[in-house]
């Protein structure tokens, strides 16, 4: 039985500055039937202050509780590791972590940069990963759908060159992260195999939360859905559906 819901939030709810058709009155549906909802989402341009605040512009109303962010986990991540951060993140991410400064241990933390992904600011983070500093990403995606409608490189390729340059392994926080997917049902007091997770990404929502133990996933084709996805990671999807609206009559209805 579904107990919690988990939606991605870019390319289910909305594409650059509009929502998909449906979609506020599939969130809308899962709330009149009951269903506790969590939007856990990768995007690591804005902090969760300013991600609510665009919600709330396109019609999404939700609580700071709905809402899992890559930038909260990390700020519990370093608060766990006494660690401050060696920051390579977009400008407008920085305010997220604030007063984490002087601890005793150093953090590469990895999201996704933008233009200021240079070689003096990746150099900058090597040097502090062979110093000593452990390595987090924000997230591993490989692309993102941009604003202009087309797949753009993601965060992930810069996070793969620091591993390979400094021969560490990144602790990734977000999705595919089985705690990040955790900690959202928990906060639903959900368990994995009553969760199902709604998301673009085949392989970071879908194989990532099937992997984590939900007990199902759905694929929308919108966002940066590509033909051949269902098939393309492992575990499949539990089934592949148009869009969010589609998704919450899987969920709503008889199987």
């Amino acid at each position: 039985m579904i107990r919690g819901v988990l939606l991605d939030l870019a390319g289910v709810v909305y594409e650059g500055d509009h929502v998909l058709p449906g979609a506020i009155d599939a969130v809308a549906r899962l709330h009149e039937a009951g269903l506790p909802l969590r939007f856990v989402t990768n995007t690591t341009t804005k902090t969760k202050k300013a991600l609510l605040a665009r919600l709330s512009g396109l019609g999404l109303e939700i609580t700071g509780e709905e809402l899992f962010t890559p930038g909260q986990a990390a700020r519990a991540w370093l608060d766990a590791h006494d660690a401050s951060p060696v920051l390579l993140v977009h400008p407008n991410l920085e305010v997220e972590f604030q007063g984490t400064a002087g601890r005793t241990n150093d953090a590469v933390i990895v999201g996704d940069a933008g233009k200021a992904f240079t070689y003096e600011t990746m150099n900058h983070a090597f040097r502090a990963l062979v110093g000593g500093a452990d390595l987090v990403a924000l997230a591993k995606n490989r692309t993102f759908k941009a604003d202009d409608g087309k797949l753009s490189l993601d965060a992930g390729a810069f996070v793969a060159a620091l591993e390979y340059a400094s021969g560490k392994e990144a602790t990734v926080l977000g999705k595919p992260s089985a705690d990040f997917f955790e900690s959202a049902l928990a906060s639903m007091d959900c368990t994995p195999e009553d969760g199902v997770m709604v998301g673009d990404d085949a392989e970071a929502d879908v194989a990532g939360s099937l992997s984590a133990g939900l007990g199902a996933a759905l694929l929308v084709r919108t966002g940066k859905h590509r033909d051949g996805d269902e098939t393309r990671f492992q575990p499949h999807p539990t089934a592949t559906v148009e869009d969010l609206s589609a998704a919450a009559d899987w969920i709503l209805g008889p199987r």
